[in-house]
């Protein structure tokens, strides 16, 4: 659902390093909260990105925004 939104949205978009920084981070922690967090030895802990890389195939939203906006295709 949010993938859709924001590359729909993306079109009016100027993105600086700032920006894609932010959109990358907020988008790990949107993920991180969906598939929880990781029990290991009776101890809770945060997924990693590289769990997160694993769980979910396409993690780079910014990527996917920049072929987008230069290829001018629907996604």
């Amino acid at each position: 659902m949010v993938k859709p939104v924001a590359v729909y949205v993306s079109e009016t978009w100027t993105l600086t390093e700032m920006d894609m920084n932010r959109l990358g981070t907020r988008h790990r922690k949107v993920l991180r909260r969906i598939y929880g967090q990781v029990e290991e030895q009776g101890i809770w802990r945060k997924r990693t990105d590289q769990e997160l890389r694993e769980l979910y195939e396409n993690l780079d939203r910014v990527a996917d925004i920049k072929k987008k906006n230069s290829n001018g295709l629907d996604m």
